[in-house]
């Protein structure tokens, strides 16, 4: 059955390759020709096309025990979707608001740029915030220390200093959240690392 199948498969490629190529040799009157441009590169001296292939990632297929746990993976994929742009947006901000302190010449006007920073920071996420679920909220912790390398505590302690750092640690703590948590990927985390390749490669 599979010998049959491989057969059937090859002439059917053999027969659109021929197709293909009877339609190039024979053009119809009038007809336009289609240019593909694509990116080039020198390989030991020969020039060659060049196309970057998206990368597909293949993982073990998931066996839910019910109907429940189901739901909650779906779940997650929804909140990952939902955050994962916003945790990309924070690191761009950190990172331009970082290259642009350096450039100031005191401390005095860098505190005044961090004042700016956070008072803009609070106009344009605070109605942001409010539409995320509290599940959305510690997701969204965990993803920045993803993006940047750095717990939520640790960025604010950097930037805000340590006083502002343990005052939204504290209040994150009433919530039962906490600026310190840590991103794991290989442990807590691997399902929701799944989650994130698969989103970015379009598999999801």
């Amino acid at each position: 059955m599979n010998v049959r199948l491989n057969i059937i498969i090859l002439i059917l490629f053999l027969f659109g390759s021929l197709k293909c190529l009877a339609q190039q040799q024979t053009p119809q009157p009038g007809a336009q020709k289609s240019v593909y441009l694509t990116p080039m590169c020198v390989y030991k001296g020969d020039t060659i096309p060049y196309v970057k292939l998206p990368t597909v990632y293949i993982f073990k297929p998931l066996k839910f025990k019910n109907k429940r746990e189901m739901a909650k993976y779906y779940k997650l994929i929804r909140d990952v979707k939902k955050v994962l742009p916003i945790s990309k947006e924070i690191k761009l901000a950190m990172m331009e608001t970082y290259e642009y302190m350096m450039t100031l010449p005191t401390e005095k006007a860098r505190q005044k740029h961090i004042k700016a920073v956070e008072k803009s920071v609070k106009e344009q996420y605070t109605p942001r915030m409010k539409q995320l679920t509290f599940a959305q909220g510690k997701l969204l912790i965990k993803l920045i220390d993803r993006q940047t390398n750095s717990t939520g505590y640790e960025l604010v302690k950097a930037f805000m200093g340590s006083f502002k750092a343990g005052f939204y640690q504290t209040f994150a703590a009433l919530f039962g959240a906490s600026l310190k948590k840590q991103y794991d990927p290989t442990g807590e985390d691997a399902l929701t690392e799944r989650i994130i390749l698969m989103v970015e490669s379009g598999q999801l």
